[in-house]
């Protein structure tokens, strides 16, 4: 059966310290697979490896996962720390996406260059992996640790969505990591498809683990503040734009909830990510019910 799991609501303005203390406790009880929280850096937003580091002290069960490191936007040698630091937190519950992103202010802030991406990714990507198997990260010098718990350092899904990125990631990632914004199958079978068949060209052992994920709230006014949190999320593209794709959410009922997440699991996906538009704690009961029912 596919898994289902949550982000964390992270990029709400009124996110606090209690916001990560019940969204953990309670993601934590249950049925929800992992928890989740992505990487902003020109925005209003908490550090991603600074709340999943206390996710993964909070946690006991789900799995944590940083969804996504922008990759080329960093030392791998620090990434790879980062991670393996975390894996020891969550005693092994680590799976990572990483990717090229799309925000080149964020790039620009850190100072890293926007250019050659798909590269970097691959060079960093080998570069985590030859820390993790203890290699110095130069000659002369200390390995860097910690050892991660994992063997080898943990999980790494692709956040690819083009044919191209999706054939460079087949020669390095366990996985993928995609999302469909409104829970519509199209997008899921598009990027599940593309995988595979990127894996199969490749000569892949196993087919990718395929993980997908979309928008949904289950709060009070949930149509209205599902259509505002999209808007305002992708506003940064271009206001035309995401006041379009805001009018195309629907996944703000339970059985539009249901019916998106019985698709994606017929359409032969691993894991689905339940992504609130709501900081309300509330929001992880009425999915966790939701969920149980399917079981």
């Amino acid at each position: 059966m596919m898994k289902v799991s949550l982000c964390l609501p992270y990029m709400e303005r009124e996110y606090d310290r209690s916001t990560t203390l019940e969204w953990c406790r309670l993601a934590d009880q249950g049925p929800f697979e992992s928890l989740s929280c992505g990487e902003r850096v020109t925005s209003y937003t908490q550090d991603m490896r600074i709340v999943l580091g206390a996710a993964a002290a909070l946690t006991e069960r789900v799995r944590i996962i940083p969804s996504l490191y922008v990759l080329p936007m960093h030392s791998p040698v620090r990434v790879a720390k980062e991670l393996a630091t975390l894996d020891v937190l969550a005693d092994g519950r680590v799976t990572v996406a990483v990717g090229v992103g799309g925000r080149e202010h964020d790039y620009r802030a850190i100072g890293s260059p926007f250019t050659k991406r798909l590269q970097r990714l691959d060079d960093g990507v080998a570069e985590m992996k030859r820390i993790w198997a203890g290699e110095p990260p130069f000659e002369g010098a200390d390995p860097v640790g910690p050892v991660p718990v994992q063997e080898g350092g943990p999980p790494i899904w692709a956040g690819a969505m083009n044919p191209k990125a999706m054939k460079r990631a087949s020669a390095w990632a366990d996985g993928v990591y995609g999302f469909s914004m409104d829970g519509g199958i199209d997008a899921v079978r598009q990027q599940r498809d593309r995988a595979i068949d990127a894996w199969r060209e490749r000569g892949r052992d196993r087919p990718p683990y395929v993980a997908t994920g979309f928008w949904f709230c289950l709060t009070e006014d949930a149509e209205t503040r599902l259509k505002t949190y999209v808007y305002d999320y992708l506003k940064i593209i271009d206001d035309g734009v995401a006041r379009a794709v805001a009018e195309t959410m629907k996944c703000f009922t339970p059985e539009a909830i249901g019916a998106a997440l019985d698709a994606i699991e017929a359409e032969g996906c691993d894991e689905c990510f339940l992504v609130p538009a709501s900081l309300d704690p509330g929001e992880i009961g009425r999915a966790a019910e939701l969920v149980a029912r399917r079981a």
